[in-house]
């Protein structure tokens, strides 16, 4: 086992990376300062790893609640089933809720956390690869509208995050390339000795390669804690960790959620990210090249949707977190490591972008 800390000060917590750490009980109960829990997790999860978290947690009053699982099941209406539960078993402040599931799951557990009684503990167990290298770690939770992605929502970090390596086992290999695009993401962003690593080792991860995933955990999840650590609220430097992410949300909106997964939304955005930062002369063609290669060779799609206007990507990306003061900032790259926080574009630069990436899926 792997342990990792986020430094947050007195709100600290470790990251627990392994196998088989679903059945230590300790490594579970010492984070439960209470005598309570309730377990949030799905419909796919559920059958395969509630009833040994449960008795991980002997002694104690415990009750779950099971979400229908998709993205597009991530919605207040949703949300209040946590509520209800919480509510009808009399949950006090000093209850803790679990997250076992993957980032949708981990999302509207930890804003229930957040908000019942104006905050309870919370533990992340993450099941999926992108809740494991990304979601969980870092205290963003939220829900849905419709008309934009995690636009209700709250900073509240968790007490550990228990990301046990054997879930990934179970993983369907669809979800399995969706979460790569997070993994790559940190390669984009500030790292291209570990962009360098995934280009040779990408097939061992599709092969579910013990040693190769664990390596991706521990570097992914290194990189985002030091980055939460320094800019929590994502007022500077964390907003890197959103390269993809606003094309890739406007995607996942567009298509409708859970149409496109999350990681195959945020694998088309970076491609889009490197073509628009191509076109401004930021990024080299063979940089362009190379991220499209990986993206593509995690089984992740690198083009936009055809059925998507170029109007309609402008549309929804006005409706963004980003947006300040009426400017959205977008996360572009001058290479491959070296991604920068910017609104120094154009409109026609945007668009012209768009335009390509749209156009691209009928070479």
């Amino acid at each position: 086992m792997t342990t990792l800390t986020v430094e947050l000060g007195e709100r600290s917590y470790p990251i627990y990376i392994g196998d088989k750490l679903l059945g230590q009980d300790d490594l579970l109960k010492q984070h439960i300062p209470g005598n309570s829990a309730l377990i949030v997790s799905n419909e796919t999860v559920a059958p395969l790893y509630l009833d040994k978290v449960q008795s991980m947690l002997s002694g104690l009053k415990t009750e779950s609640v099971i979400l229908p699982d998709g993205e597009q099941y991530k919605n207040l209406e949703v949300l209040n089933k946590i509520y209800d539960s919480l509510l009808r078993n009399r949950f006090d402040r000093n209850s803790t809720i679990i997250a076992l599931g993957g980032g949708v799951v981990g999302d509207m557990a930890g804003f229930a956390a957040a908000s019942y009684q104006r905050g309870v503990h919370l533990i992340q167990i993450p099941t999926t690869l992108l809740s494991q290298v990304d979601s969980s770690v870092g205290g963003k939770t939220g829900v849905n509208h419709a008309l934009g992605k995690n636009m209700i929502g709250a900073f509240y970090q968790p007490k550990a995050v228990i990301a046990d390596t054997d879930t990934l086992d179970t993983l369907p290999d669809r979800e399995l390339s969706a979460g790569l695009a997070e993994v790559i993401k940190y390669g984009l962003i500030s790292n291209p000795e570990f962009f360098d690593w995934l280009e040779i080792n990408m097939q061992a991860l599709l092969s579910r390669d013990r040693a190769a995933l664990s390596h991706a955990i521990e570097v992914s999840c290194q990189s985002k804690a030091d980055i939460v650590a320094a800019d929590e609220r994502e007022s500077g430097k964390r907003a890197l960790l959103n390269l993809g992410h606003t094309f890739g949300h406007a995607i996942e909106n567009g298509m409708g959620y859970g149409e496109w997964l999350h990681g195959e939304a945020v694998g088309a955005g970076m491609c889009m990210a490197a073509v628009m930062s191509n076109q401004m002369g930021w990024m080299s063609d063979e940089h362009m090249q190379r991220t499209f290669k990986l993206i593509e060779q995690a089984k992740l799609p690198c083009k936009a949707p055809a059925s998507m206007s170029a109007d309609k990507f402008l549309e929804l990306m006005s409706v963004d977190k980003k947006v300040l003061d009426g400017v959205l900032r977008l996360v572009l790259m001058k290479g491959i490591g070296k991604s920068v926080v910017t609104d120094d574009y154009t409109l026609d630069d945007l668009k012209k972008a768009i335009q390509h990436s749209i156009a691209a899926r009928d070479l």
